[in-house]
Formats: structure tokens, C-alpha cells, sequence
């Protein structure tokens, strides 16, 4: 089963992992990634940026796009891993990463498309 695991962070989690060094966190998640790769457990990820990020809304049949990525919400989507693995798997693997520490790592699974 294909599994994504969203990043979330916010100001307050930025910091901190730039206070830790933005490299040895960066460090962390390449070997992971090569970890799962090697395990032919990884289908992609990357990380976010919200610069040149938008919101669109469709209003009234017009879209309306405004400047973003901020929806209702307290943290923000910072990246991504997809995998392939158990449920349990997944939450072992969301639990290592470095943003967990500090914010929510969400785990959804995919649908299958050939279902009604």
C-alpha cells in the first residue's frame, strides 16, 4: 500500500531546526531517503517552500488566487515522502523524521482509482 506522509512545520519549527544546523537535519533525511530507496520502500519526496506559493479558491464560478500558502491553518505543508510499505511501516518511518520532534508528521494512504 501506498502510503504520503505530510510534512508540517511552522516559524517556531524552523527555527529550531536551523538552531540544530539545517545540515545535520538535511543529513538526517538523505539517509532515510537512501534507507528506503535501498529498500524499495521509497516512491518520491521532496521538500516545500512557500515562495511563490498561491491559494485558489473558486468563487461564484470565477477563481479568485491570492497570495499563499496560508490556508486556515497554524502550520504549513513543508514537504513530502511517499512510500510503499504497511500502515504500521509508515508510522514508523514518519516517526523518524526530524520535524516530527516539533510538528505533526500526517499519514494518508492512497485510494486505488480502479475502485468504485
Amino acid at each position: 500500500m501506498k502510503y504520503m506522509l505530510l510534512i508540517y512545520g511552522n516559524d517556531d519549527t524552523w527555527n529550531t531546526l536551523h538552531g540544530e544546523g539545517i545540515e545535520h537535519v538535511m543529513d538526517q533525511h538523505r539517509a532515510l531517503a537512501d534507507e528506503l530507496t535501498a529498500k524499495g520502500e521509497l516512491v518520491d519526496g521532496i521538500g516545500l517552500t512557500t515562495a511563490n506559493a498561491r491559494v485558489v479558491r473558486v468563487v461564484d464560478g470565477v477563481p479568485a488566487v491570492t497570495d499563499g500558502p496560508f490556508t486556515e491553518a497554524k502550520e504549513v505543508l513543508a514537504g513530502y515522502y511517499v512510500v510503499d510499505c504497511t500502515a504500521e511501516r509508515a508510522a514508523e518511518i514518519a516517526a523518524r523524521l526530524p520535524e516530527a520532534r516539533y510538528s505533526p508528521i500526517e499519514i494518508r494512504e492512497f485510494t486505488d482509482p480502479m475502485q468504485p
